[in-house]
């Protein structure tokens, strides 16, 4: 009877969801039908600078590297990971970019940066972090202080581009409603209304680290 009931609280006690340590993905979200991009222990599955990258106990560390970007191209989806940065660091996410163009302008960057920094006081408001850079600004004030785990969530369902960092919606933006030749920092920005394209990890000299990189297609 005492070793039964020992069985039954140790099940009471545990989560409804195991979160798969290596990868972060959770039993509820790969029911949903989201998949890690990450194995926490190799690059497999990215191109480009895998070097500049070093996978470290479940953690993907750009020290400093260059682009990385996905074997796959996306379309629709919902993108999940976490993000740590060091004091001034910048880096971004690449969507629906081609792997030989600069993300920024021939796809989609959305910008990774310490807010915070002394080297960033005097950016536009479309360089921070969040932003659709050079062409949305985000909503400023939800990133959690340099050193610790930040959680960020990119929503892209055709014009609709969604991005919530910290449980919070710092853009929302209908890309139908942008002019790729009249963008707010003044340049041409040809691949803003790609259809597809990789996601891509965009180093910047900095140090940045990720972990729990998952996807889901829409």
């Amino acid at each position: 009877m005492l070793r039964a009931c020992l069985v039954a609280c140790l099940f009471a006690a545990a989560p409804l969801y195991a979160a798969d340590t290596a990868t972060g993905l959770s039993d509820e979200e790969a029911k949903q039908g989201f998949v890690s991009l990450f194995d926490g222990k190799t690059m497999d599955g990215w191109q480009g600078d895998v070097k500049g990258y070093v996978p470290k106990d479940g953690v993907m560390v750009c020290k400093p590297g260059g682009n990385v970007f996905t074997n796959k191209e996306y379309a629709d989806f919902v993108f999940r990971f976490e993000f740590k940065l060091t004091p001034n660091a910048n880096n971004g996410v690449g969507i629906r970019t081609p792997t030989n163009v600069n993300p920024a302008y021939g796809g989609m960057e959305i910008q990774v940066l310490d807010d915070s920094g002394s080297a960033y006081r005097t950016l536009q408001p479309y360089q921070y972090h969040g932003s659709i850079y050079g062409v949305v600004p985000c909503k400023r004030g939800h990133q959690k202080p340099v050193g610790e785990w930040n959680t960020q969530e990119i929503y892209a369902k055709g014009d609709h581009i969604k991005v919530t960092l910290n449980g919070t919606v710092i853009v929302d933006a209908d890309l139908s409603k942008i002019d790729e030749n009249n963008t707010i920092d003044h340049q041409k920005h040809p691949g803003l209304h790609n259809k597809k394209g990789h996601i891509g990890f965009l180093g910047h000299g900095s140090v940045v680290e990720f972990r729990n990189i998952r996807v889901k297609e829409l």
